[in-house]
């Protein structure tokens, strides 16, 4: 490419004889035929303009949207921010009830600038994961691959687990939106390592990232074990259950082979009861009909009797057995697939690649660190509260508000209170600020003359001990962390089994 400041060539060849405007033998370079201002060289008017940096830059910037807004989830709350956005928009609209998903979509166009059809699958993929999102109505099937229903005839709202994790609006940072009329969360406060529990995939400009799923119980039992400074090994579990090899994980940084469970039903029929990850049962029949059409397989029929579970069941001709039937299901079809683990997460608003074992020490720090900042908090609050109750204590109980009567003007009843309040100042928790003494102006005659000295005791009682608490677990936050995690574990872990079994595979001889 040549340079601004460089000779331009010629947009056509010296020796051509059509140059110039009239064409002919007798065109200088560089000149008009009849003295006019024809093509110049050397970047006068005509000559070829370098659009390389404006071309590099406009990339970069798109490149940069990509995948730091768009298709890469993010570390510190594992969602992409189409995700995001949709269930901070479930967070405001929560009420306890169902809404319509085309209302929720609507909603999150408020923050999200590229359609309804992205947000409404974006929502649907999110749902059928079974934690963040309670489903009421047809949202498809992971299964078949059937799709779900319009966004108007269907329902959803935030599950218990997701109010419970993601969720803290005091410690949340916000940013303008795209259109500037609103704030959106820069990230979730989430508590849980999401970005594995729930798997994504992403295509940017440059990079891509496939994280594999992995199981409630055991990313939260392995979280405690780095609390008590314990090695850790994780391996995926996939909603669609099968068997996984995973003697080539790698720690998230290699890949796995999936099977289906298939078992023989009699010697001339084979049932296929649950197929891998990223499959459907639709797609796994196309393989094995295709395999069928090469001559790689035998069979004498298929069908398919799949519910809510997977029932394939596959009939085999004369001369074929189902002992030798399965182990070509795994070599000729989608029975048995390889999935490659890439994760790429935006940490620090740049893309980093990491392991598994990176990403739980990660997000087990951010747990404490997030404890940490909500103690802090609830401990802020109930100094506060103590503070006050301790001021209206001391107004009532020691007589101040009798000061007030001899004032006759606004400055005089301020300093009446100040000077009242300031004879007890060793009782304050603080010191009092103008704030209280507008405060403690405004309480009420029928406030002080039905002030019970036994319930203020039994608040001020309460407030101690929550402080102590909320001290203690500031004091002790590995300890408070382990709790917290076991307390997850009891209340949600029985609805998160494992659904893939773990075991080795032996190659197929094709």
């Amino acid at each position: 490419m040549v340079g601004p400041g460089d000779e331009q060539p010629s947009l056509f060849g010296d020796d051509d004889p059509n140059t110039g405007a009239e064409g002919g033998e007798g065109a200088k370079r560089g000149e008009s035929p009849k003295g006019g201002g024809g093509p110049k060289r050397g970047g006068e008017a005509g000559s070829a303009i370098d659009v390389q940096p404006l071309m590099r830059q406009n990339f970069l910037e798109y490149a940069s949207y990509v995948v730091v807004d768009r298709a890469i989830p993010h570390l510190n709350d594992g969602f992409k921010p189409v995700q995001r956005r949709i269930l901070a928009t479930l967070a405001n609209m929560h009420d306890g009830r169902f809404h319509k998903v085309a209302n929720v979509i609507g909603d999150t166009m408020k923050l999200h600038p590229h359609g309804d059809a992205s947000i409404g699958d974006a929502l649907v993929v999110l749902a059928n994961k079974d934690f963040f999102i309670e489903k009421q109505g047809n949202f498809g099937n992971l299964i078949t691959g059937h799709r779900a229903a319009a966004a108007r005839y269907i329902e959803c709202r935030l599950t218990p687990l997701a109010r419970e994790t993601l969720f803290f609006p005091e410690l949340t940072d916000t940013q303008p939106s795209y259109d500037g009329r609103r704030d959106e969360p820069v990230t979730l406060p989430a508590k849980l390592p999401v970005v594995l529990l729930l798997g994504v995939e992403g295509i940017a400009v440059g990079m891509s990232t496939r994280v594999l799923p992995h199981n409630f119980n055991e990313l939260l039992e392995a979280q405690i074990k780095l609390l008590k400074k314990e090695p850790i090994e994780l391996f995926p579990d996939f909603p669609q259950g099968g068997l996984v090899d995973v003697s080539e994980y790698d720690d998230g940084r290699g890949r796995v082979k999936v099977r289906a469970k298939i078992e023989a039903a009699g010697p001339k029929k084979v049932v296929i009861r649950e197929i891998p990850y990223g499959t459907t049962t639709e797609s796994l029949i196309t393989s094995i009909e295709t395999a069928t059409q090469k001559g790689k397989l035998k069979i004498g029929g298929i069908q398919d009797f799949t519910t809510d579970t997977v029932e394939i069941q596959v009939d085999l001709p004369r001369g074929v057995t189902a002992e030798e039937t399965v182990p070509q299901l795994f070599a000729y079809t989608d029975c048995e697939v390889s999935i490659t683990s890439a994760l790429t997460v935006i940490r620090n608003r740049h893309p980093a690649d990491l392991s598994v074992t990176e990403v739980l020490t990660y997000c087990t720090k951010r747990l404490k660190a997030q404890l940490k900042a909500e103690l802090e908090l609830e401990l802020g609050k109930l100094e506060d509260k103590k503070h006050w109750l301790t001021l209206e204590q001391i107004f009532i109980e020691k007589k101040v508000w009798k000061l007030l009567e001899a004032a006759k003007t606004d400055e005089a009843v301020r300093a009446s209170v100040w000077d009242g309040m300031h004879e007890h100042e060793a009782l304050f928790v603080r010191a009092m600020t103008e704030d209280d003494v507008e405060r403690l102006l405004k309480i009420h005659i029928r406030r002080i003359s039905a002030y019970d000295i036994e319930r203020f005791r039994q608040q001020m009682a309460d407030i101690e001990s929550s402080i102590k608490r909320a001290t203690s677990k500031l004091r002790n936050l590995t300890k408070t962390a382990i709790g917290y995690l076991e307390d997850l574990l009891d209340k949600y872990g029985a609805s998160w089994p494992r659904r893939t079994d773990i075991t080795t595979f032996k190659s197929v001889d094709k």
